[in-house]
């Protein structure tokens, strides 16, 4: 009891709740049965504050794939002969039931009820009966948690698919309505060559296309079904997993029974890195914005009400949005590494730390989803500076325009490039951009290829079947 008593001394310490005889006494004990517990049995209150944590918030998330997976299984058993018809029709309307409950947020997670699962089977329970007892036959926690997740990751990857249909939809717009007004590009932050706002807005819609592979590549993970391998052994009834996977839509199931637990994490990863790509791109895009809104760029500006002011200085229109995109999608590029840390040394079969697989992940989804929009937002106002190239500063943008003028002209290409080098040296070099700049090659000004483009990310949303 010493023991235990020092071990609450330094659970108040950190918490800040006094310390007290009481709280050894209401730590003792809990109130309510677990689905693993046995009777006459009990759990320490703070161990199960330390091993619940926040899956119980996370765990609302995945009620509503909770129930659809208990339906399925559900279903399942009647047909393989576990459970008869009148049970599995009355369990299937309970948990329909439960599902409308969910979808109108009515569902919540009884205090002292662990997770999502027991609490389903608990109203299920208290509402039908024993035939409510009947439907955890098969299938261990292990399986319902990982086939869950699936559901989940499944239709929030189709989500984040369609967000960035839409961003990218909003940039071929905006390549093709400003593909006349030309910009500034720079190599290692020195002015380069000439471009303009149509190549940069298609830049990111193609970068946006490869994005989404990576995105199909983790859905096809995600589409395939756990559930039925249990705690990762299978079991000795006779389940019909062929029948689960088509009831819940999934393209396969995992097969082997161990490798179904092993997904855990694994699944999660592949999704974090699919999301940090588009992160990427979104950062990169934000960084670009920061840099043309900045007074000594002045490419771009956007209207008052969507940039923010200072407390002292009255002239600031900061772009606070685009700097906090890139901060949530610099972010959101740490996930991958972060499930990298927590599943690394793992062995095979389940583990309690894939339960924080949820806390790394779930925020991001609707961290990215939300940068995405405020993206779009931004965007959809842009105003872009025309004529900028008229400013001196910019004479030597048009230095390699002058170089292949004279090599079409028969000079050999290092001869020309010298003799323009000079020019600038010699301060002579002079061109007039807008009378003989023309790029016609695919991708260039004059040739953005928005269409191949098109199709390129149409053959990519054609992979998450």
């Amino acid at each position: 009891m010493q023991g235990y008593f020092n071990y609450t001394r330094i659970f108040c310490l950190l918490t800040g709740v006094p310390v007290s005889a009481n709280l050894y006494l209401a730590a003792s004990n809990t109130r309510q049965m677990k689905l693993w517990q046995k009777d006459n049995s009990s759990v320490n209150e703070l161990i199960e504050k330390f091993t619940v944590g926040r899956d119980k918030e996370f765990d609302l998330l995945l009620a509503k794939y909770d129930v659809q997976g208990s339906i399925a299984h559900v279903k399942m058993l009647q047909q393989v002969g576990l459970m008869d018809a009148a049970e599995s029709d009355v369990a299937v309307k309970g948990l329909e039931e439960i599902l409308k409950e969910i979808e109108q947020q009515k569902f919540t997670i009884d205090e002292g009820i662990e997770d999502v699962h027991s609490q389903v089977e608990y109203l299920l329970t208290q509402r039908i009966g024993e035939a409510g007892k009947k439907i955890h036959s098969g299938r261990s926690r292990n399986d319902q948690v990982a086939v869950d997740l699936k559901l989940f990751l499944r239709a929030e990857i189709l989500n984040i698919r369609d967000e960035v249909k839409g961003l990218f939809d909003l940039l071929i717009t905006q390549s093709e309505k400003l593909k006349h007004v030309l910009l500034p590009g720079y190599t290692h932050l020195q002015i380069a060559m000439p471009s303009s706002f149509g190549l940069w807005f298609g830049a990111y819609a193609e970068s946006l296309t490869d994005d989404l592979e990576m995105l199909a590549a983790a859905y096809h993970v995600a589409n395939k079904n756990p559930l039925g391998s249990g705690a990762g052994y299978g079991s000795s009834f006779p389940l019909n997993r062929t029948l689960t996977t088509q009831l819940l839509g999934f393209a396969a199931p995992n097969y082997n029974s161990v490798y179904a637990q092993m997904s855990r994490g694994k699944t999660e990863k592949l999704v974090a890195m699919g999301m940090a790509t588009i992160a990427a791109t979104l950062s990169k895009l934000a960084m670009d914005a920061c840099l043309y809104i900045n007074q000594n760029f002045g490419f771009i500006s956007f209207p008052n009400e969507l940039t923010t002011g200072s407390s002292i200085m009255p002239h600031k229109k900061n772009p606070d949005v685009f700097e906090l995109i890139r901060a949530k999608c610099n972010r959101i590029q740490s996930a991958p590494n972060e499930l990298t840390l927590l599943i690394n040394n793992l062995p095979s079969g389940y583990h309690r730390d894939l339960q924080l697989t949820k806390e790394i992940l779930f925020p991001g989804i609707e961290e990215l989803k939300a940068c995405i929009q405020m993206a779009m937002l931004m965007l959809s106002n842009i105003s872009v500076r025309e004529n900028i190239l008229d400013d001196e500063k910019y004479r030597y943008l048009f230095s390699v325009e002058a170089v292949n003028e004279q090599v079409n002209k028969g000079i050999p290409f290092r001869d020309a490039y010298r003799n323009v080098g000079n020019d600038i040296e010699q301060g002579k070099f002079i061109f007039d951009y807008k009378k003989q700049l023309n790029h016609t090659h695919e991708g260039s000004i004059g040739n953005l290829c928005n269409d191949q483009i098109k199709q390129e990310m149409n053959k990519v949303l054609n992979k998450f079947v």
